[in-house]
């Protein structure tokens, strides 16, 4: 069992995201007799989940929906692999956009060493 200062040291958040994660029912961390937060390893890995699916830009209402479908059971299975494969299909476009953005970058970067190679003045406006 790990305190909520434990686990936002071992996943790089803060505890005060770590509550309103909690607050907005992502995580729901077990309490003790004191009612302090115990955290489980299931809930850090399933807070790596939450923070993979943020980190690639997933709305944090799009991650309730998902927790609450989740918490709902397994009836919920086809609702859940519809919102991963719109997720999916995002990171995708994410992703294609990311390598025709790099491959002009590309260029634009051969363009310039030729430029400064040859002795060229460089176009700082392009």
């Amino acid at each position: 069992m790990y305190t909520i200062g434990e686990v936002a040291q071992l996943v790089g958040v803060s505890t005060h995201t770590l509550r309103y994660y909690e607050k907005e029912n992502i995580i729901l961390p077990d309490r003790n007799e004191h009612g302090e937060r115990k955290y489980t390893e299931s809930h850090l890995q399933w807070l790596k989940f939450v923070l993979k699916l943020k980190e690639t830009q997933m709305p944090i209402t799009k991650i309730k929906e998902y927790a609450v479908l989740y918490t709902e059971g397994e009836h919920t299975a086809i609702n859940r692999l519809k919102l991963l494969e719109d997720h999916k299909s995002s990171i995708e476009n994410q992703i294609k956009t990311l390598k025709e953005t790099n491959k002009m970058l590309e260029h634009k970067i051969t363009s310039y060493k030729e430029m400064i190679l040859k002795g060229n003045e460089v176009d700082t406006n392009a």
